[in-house]
C-alpha cells in the first residue's frame, strides 16, 4: 500500500540527505532495513504510537540546533572502575577512550571492514523482529544508516562495567550509533551509558542474552537542555537468562526511549525501569513492549516521572503473553509526580494475554506531592524546599531500586539530589 504523500515526501527527503554505508559485513542488513523504512515511512503525528509525542524534529532533514551545555559536574560514573568507550558527536574518539581490551569480551567497531560472523547474523535481526506488531521506523533508519558503534561478544563474567560515553561538541550534530551485544552462556556484563551525545541523537542497541547469561544496563541521559534523542533497545532472552535496564533522564527538549524484549527461554527475567525529572520545555516518552513466549518468565516495568513548569511525560507499555507462555509473572507500574498544575502525564498501559495460568498486573497514577508527608517533615523543622526534595527522592526510589548494584544506585541518587538542589537554588 502506498504511503500518504506527506509521509512519503518526508521519508524520501530524509533518506536523500543520508549516505548508505557501502560494502562490509553489515551491507545486506542495511539494505534490508532501508527497504523496511521505505515501506513503512517515517513516523508522523497521526501514527498510533506517536500521538503523544510529535516526531517532526526527530525526522526532519536537518537537526534543530542545540547549544552545547557547559557542565560543571564531575563526569558520570567517575568514581567507578570501568572501561570507557567515548564518542563525540557520534564519532568514536580513540584518544579519549580506553584500550578496547577486557577479559571475556571481544570488541570491534561497526565500521570494521573485516567480517564479524556472529555479528553478521545478529545485526538488524532483533530490530527487524521488533517491527511486529508495532512499526518502529526510526530503528530501521538507524540500522540502515548508522555510521559507528561497538560490536561486542561476552564469553564469561566481566569484572568491571563497559561505559559508553557520548560527548556533545557541535550545536548542529546529528549522530546515529548502533551497538550489538551478544552475551554467551555463563557471560555476565554491565553496560553504562551517559552523555548528551549530539544535538539530535538516534541510538540503537541489539542485545542477545544466551541461556543462563546476564545483561545489566544503566543509562544517564542529560544534562543538555536543548538536546533531542530517540533510542531503541532490542533484546532476546534465552532460558534462565537475566536482562535489566534502568534509565535516568534529566533535561532535554525531547527524549523517546523504546525497549522491545522477547522472552524466548523458560525462566527468563526482564526488568525495565526508568525515572525522569523534567522542568519547562521538556517531553519524555518511555515506550516498552515485552513479549512472553516461554514458561515461568518474569517481567517488570517500573517508571517514575517528576514534572513541573509545563513539562510532559509519556508512558506506553505493553505486556504480550503468547499462547503456551504459562506461569508468566508480569508487572507494570507508571507513576508521575506533578509539581504544578501546568504539567501533564499521558499513559497508555496495555495487557494482551493468550495464556490462562498467569499473574499480570498494571497500574498508572498521577498526583501532587504528598501533603501529609510534607507536613510531617516541615513539622520537624525542615524548610519546604528540602522537604519536597526528600519526598521526590522517595518517589523515584522504587525505580532506582531495580538496579542491582548498590554503588550504581548511590551514584544515581546523588545526581538526583544535586539536580533538585540546583533547581531549589
Amino acid at each position: 500500500m502506498a504511503l500518504p504523500k506527506l509521509k512519503q515526501d518526508a521519508t524520501d527527503a530524509r533518506i536523500a540527505a543520508l549516505s548508505l554505508p557501502e560494502g562490509g559485513w553489515s551491507a545486506p542488513a542495511r539494505k534490508a532495513a532501508l527497504a523496511r523504512l521505505q515501506d513503512m515511512g517515517l513516523p508522523g503525528a497521526r501514527d498510533e504510537y506517536w500521538k503523544y509525542t510529535r516526531p517532526e524534529t526527530l525526522v526532519s532533514v536537518d537537526p534543530t540546533p542545540a547549544a552545547v551545555f557547559e557542565d560543571d559536574e564531575a563526569p558520570f560514573w567517575d568514581g567507578i572502575d570501568r572501561l570507557k568507550i567515548v564518542f563525540t558527536d557520534g564519532v568514536f574518539d580513540e584518544a579519549a577512550s580506553d584500550d578496547l581490551s577486557l577479559e571475556n569480551i571481544e570488541f570491534a567497531r561497526l565500521s570494521d571492514s573485516t567480517d564479524i560472523l556472529w555479528a553478521k547474523d545478529l545485526y538488524g535481526t532483533l530490530e527487524e523482529a521488533g517491527q511486529t506488531p508495532v512499526q518502529r521506523p526510526l530503528a530501521a533508519l538507524n540500522t540502515a544508516f548508522a555510521t559507528d558503534g561497538i560490536v561486542m561478544r561476552v564469553t564469561g563474567p566481566v569484572s568491571k562495567p563497559v561505559n559508553f560515553v557520548y560527548n556533545h561538541g557541535s550545536d548542529s550534530s546529528d549522530a546515529i550509533l548502533h551497538h550489538v551485544v551478544k552475551v554467551e552462556k555463563t557471560g555476565d556484563v554491565t553496560i553504562l551509558e551517559n552523555g548528551p551525545a549530539a544535538a539530535r541523537f538516534n541510538n540503537c542497541m541489539e542485545v542477545e542474552v544466551a541461556d543462563g547469561a546476564g545483561f545489566h544496563h544503566i543509562r544517564a541521559q542529560g544534562r543538555d537542555h536543548e538536546r533531542r534523542a530517540a533510542t531503541h533497545i532490542f533484546g532476546r532472552l534465552g532460558t534462565e537468562s537475566t536482562f535489566k535496564t534502568f534509565t535516568l533522564t534529566v533535561n532535554g527538549v525531547l527524549t523517546r526511549n523504546e525497549v522491545v524484549l522477547e522472552l524466548l527461554g523458560d525462566d527468563a527475567v526482564a526488568h525495565v525501569a526508568g525515572a525522569c525529572m523534567g522542568d519547562g520545555d521538556f517531553l519524555h516518552d518511555d515506550t516498552v513492549f515485552i513479549t512472553h513466549d516461554a514458561v515461568n518468565c518474569e517481567s517488570r516495568q517500573v517508571f517514575k516521572k517528576v514534572l513541573r513548569n509545563g513539562a510532559t511525560g509519556v508512558f506506553q507499555g505493553k505486556i504480550l503473553v503468547k499462547p503456551g507462555a504459562q506461569k508468566t509473572d508480569g508487572y507494570q507500574i507508571s507513576q508521575s509526580l506533578l509539581l504544578d498544575d501546568d504539567s501533564q502525564f499521558l499513559a497508555k498501559p496495555e495487557l494482551e494475554i493468550y495464556a490462562d495460568d498467569v499473574a499480570c498486573s498494571h497500574g498508572s497514577t498521577s498526583g501532587a506531592i504528598d501533603e501529609d508527608g510534607l507536613f510531617y517533615l516541615r513539622a520537624r523543622g525542615l524548610p519546604r524546599g528540602i522537604a519536597e526534595d526528600l519526598l521526590t527522592i522517595a518517589f523515584i526510589a522504587e525505580a532506582v531500586l531495580e538496579i542491582e548494584s548498590q554503588e550504581l544506585q548511590d551514584e544515581l541518587n546523588a545526581r538526583v539530589a544535586a539536580w533538585l538542589e540546583r533547581r531549589r537554588g
